[in-house]
């Protein structure tokens, strides 16, 4: 399985980081890191998560945050990487 990160996928983790680390420049840098890790399991079991708004979505699993891809080919490709405690409205249209 190969990994394509969509600029919007990128764009989410860089707000992220920047949310994280106006509480402690630590906080920014693990959540970046733990994020990519999340991102880079999707290697191994990409395809296996639950669909839902017609994207399979990864929960991270140290921070609130989901994983939005889908897989075509040989390929997962991040779509989002959307914040749970936001309003599902908007990150449904955040998918659209």
């Amino acid at each position: 399985m190969k990994l394509r990160i969509l600029p919007s996928a990128l764009a989410d983790l860089a707000d992220g980081r920047r949310f994280y680390s106006r509480q402690d420049q630590a906080a920014g840098e693990y959540f970046f890191d733990s994020l990519f890790a999340d991102i880079d399991s999707l290697l191994l079991d990409a395809g296996v998560h639950r669909k839902i708004f017609g994207y399979y979505r990864h929960l991270a699993k140290r921070f609130p945050y989901a994983i939005y891809y889908k897989v075509e080919g040989d390929t997962a490709i991040v779509w989002r990487v959307l914040d749970c405690r936001q309003n599902p409205t908007k990150n449904r249209q955040a998918l659209k």
